[in-house]
């Protein structure tokens, strides 16, 4: 994702400040500091593996040194069983929902192309994930759950984690989160003045 829209550093700058709430701060610096999970405690190994790869195609991160670590908040998320609560009534629990999911990927990598999804190059993975996005994925999991919606309860839950991430944040400059003291500016193109200015604007 590219950061040059907004400057560097201007949504960590607000977490110090009385716009936002100690509640918020801390949340927000825990997303900072995580450290990246390397040993899931929801998905297996294997997995947790293929989600890292599968990440890498939905939100790629190439130019930034400390990436957010999807596939860790996700595991996290679904180990704590929190969620968005909500699904399609076609859909199980999440928990039952994601293991499905990830075994509906590998078997539809493997009757496409015979090979492990982590395996294939990254034009033949897109391959799988847009047919599963269609709901034209082969394999017998599909039966079982909705390609389509398992793609796209994916897709959102990564989007969210992703934007729910300080440094995501600064790349659009969105300062919900520095709510503290409302809001006065609320008429089309009024920017508080802790809002970051766009560059080049």
């Amino acid at each position: 994702m590219r950061n040059d829209f907004y400057p560097p550093g201007s949504v960590r700058a607000l977490l110090n400040t009385d716009s936002v709430t100690p509640q918020t701060r801390d949340i927000l610096n825990g997303r900072l500091q995580k450290k990246e999970i390397i040993n899931p405690c929801f998905f297996n190994k294997e997995m947790f593996v293929t989600l890292r790869h599968i990440c890498e195609r939905l939100i790629p991160q190439p130019n930034r040194l400390h990436k957010v670590d999807l596939p860790g908040f996700l595991d996290e998320m679904l180990f704590k069983g929190e969620g968005n609560g909500w699904r399609y009534n076609q859909m199980p629990p999440d928990n039952e929902a994601f293991i499905k999911g990830m075994q509906g990927i590998e078997e539809t990598s493997k009757l496409m192309f015979d090979a492990p999804f982590i395996l294939l190059d990254i034009t033949n993975q897109d391959k799988v994930l847009h047919s599963i996005q269609k709901d034209l994925a082969p394999g017998k999991t599909w039966q079982t759950i909705p390609s389509n919606l398992f793609f796209e309860e994916l897709l959102a839950q990564l989007v969210e984690i992703y934007y729910s991430h300080p440094q995501a944040k600064e790349e659009i400059g969105e300062v919900a989160m520095a709510d503290a003291n409302g809001w006065q500016k609320i008429g089309l193109n009024e920017l508080e003045p802790r809002e970051p200015k766009a560059l080049n604007k």
